[in-house]
């Protein structure tokens, strides 16, 4: 597992492998280092008189460009008996326009030696081109067209529903690990949408009609409900000039307010344990309530990314040394953080018991270790090398095209802004000791955990 703190690459579990397509593969060009000074003017912004909001971010060391075209959507807006619909419309944006018909997009994106694809989450829908920098007049222009062009018919619906079915299927169904944690969400968030996994739940699928995903689309599928991100060899005159080309002749909508949505106090430890026979070895799963940068306590944010790193971020963390290495009680284990969140977040730690010790062994260990850190906090070492790490590791991932534009759109789309990206560096390294024990103490409270259990007897 990774720390999830700046970079976000596990959408969801059919799209784990999302973003290993790398920008210098888009086109037939040398592969060159990129590198990202964020002084004033790393990127600029503009809103078009139908609310979309532009986000450009110029690097001419390599001649593509990465477009991108975030909703501000996701399965957090699907109706009560229609989980999974956010999903399964982004399914079906692939379908075509009159212009465009089924297939013709990817084909044309593909036939231009481009890559596309699209992802889901929570709190948002995406969909991106990363493909040579004279093509993206084609690619704005084709996005344009299926923002409110979108056609597809009652036979189609039924073939994407099927495979939406066996994507679950797959993905969840015959993954012990992913019914557990999806147990385990349903229980963490109370009165939540983040309670119910991005796919939905299976008899809410098999029930999803064509009028429930044009209803959705109409309804979100709008330019002031959407940001364009692109990343590349471009200006911003070049960009603007486009954009107010091909989108902006495209009314806005009314869009009604975001429901504000909370979870009561969980005032007791739960805990799910699943036995299932095709578990090859068990596993120990802890969750906690956490804020993240929009919700709750945020200012807490960045001393939970220091304090996962510190905790279980690797094999130089607390829990590895002292479970793996020092009291050989696992194999395996970690923790981890994402703060980029609408709503509230989770602090998850995991682990495999070594062969001679049991699920209860592991648990009492991790929680003598928990106890530590809430009473002792952390040494000044530990907190330099967690800020050293954390900082390299934000380094290399923004040395991509897309991955820029992955953090930009997911910044904006959260309800922050780039400069998140701009004072990322320093806000972690402003991060105290005193800060991480707090966040600690607040957090790591096993009145509000919820723990699972994997085992096959």
């Amino acid at each position: 597992m990774i720390n999830r703190s700046l970079t976000k690459y596990l959408i969801s579990g059919a799209l784990l492998a999302l973003f290993t397509v790398a920008m210098y593969f888009a086109v037939e060009s040398p592969k060159k280092e990129i590198k990202w000074d964020f002084n004033e003017g790393w990127y600029e912004t503009f809103d078009l008189a139908n609310g979309m909001q532009i986000i450009v971010i110029p690097n001419h060391k390599v001649p593509a460009v990465s477009h991108m075209v975030w909703y501000k959507v996701g399965a957090m807006e699907d109706p009560r008996g229609k989980t999974g619909i956010a999903h399964f419309l982004e399914h079906l944006m692939f379908k075509g326009t009159e212009e465009y018909p089924d297939g013709e997009f990817s084909k044309q994106v593909s036939k231009n030696g481009g890559r596309e694809n699209a992802f889901t989450s929570h709190d948002f829908t995406a969909y991106y081109q990363n493909i040579a920098k004279e093509k993206l007049a084609m690619v704005m222009k084709m996005e344009a067209d299926r923002m409110r062009n979108l056609q597809f018919d009652k036979k189609q619906v039924d073939a994407e529903r099927k495979v939406v079915i066996e994507e679950r299927k797959m993905s969840i169904d015959n993954s012990p690990r992913r019914l557990l944690n999806e147990q385990m969400d349903a229980a963490q968030f109370m009165n939540h949408p983040y309670g119910t996994q991005i796919i939905g739940w299976l008899h809410d699928i098999e029930n999803l009609k064509l009028e429930d995903a044009l209803n959705f689309y109409r309804k979100y599928y709008a330019p002031n409900n959407a940001i364009l991100v692109v990343a590349g060899d471009v200006t911003s005159d070049e960009v603007k000039k486009l954009a107010e080309k091909y989108y902006a002749g495209i009314k806005k909508s009314d869009l009604a307010k975001a429901e504000d949505y909370t979870i009561p106090e969980q005032r007791i430890e739960k805990r799910i344990e699943l036995k299932d026979e095709r578990v090859r070895e068990p596993e120990l799963w802890r969750s906690y309530i956490a804020p993240s940068q929009k919700y709750g306590n945020t200012e807490q944010a960045f001393p939970l990314i220091v304090l996962s790193k510190i905790f279980g971020g690797g094999t130089t963390s607390r829990l590895y040394k002292s479970l793996v290495i020092d009291q050989k009680a696992a194999v395996s284990i970690g923790s981890y953080y994402n703060d980029l969140k609408r709503g509230p977040s989770k602090f998850t730690m995991f682990a495999i018991p070594a062969q001679n010790k049991d699920i209860p062994d592991l648990e009492q260990a991790i929680n003598e270790e928990v106890q530590k850190i809430i009473d002792r906090g952390v040494s000044e070492e530990e907190l330099e090398s967690a800020k050293k790490s954390l900082v390299a590791d934000q380094i290399y991932a923004r040395e991509g095209l897309q991955e820029m534009a992955y953090l930009a759109g997911e910044a904006t789309t959260v309800g922050l802004d780039p400069e998140y990206i701009t004072t990322w560096t320093d806000r972690i390294n402003a991060v105290t000791a005193m800060q991480v024990q707090q966040a600690a103490q607040e957090v790591l409270n096993q009145s509000s955990s919820v723990t699972g259990v994997l085992t096959n007897e």
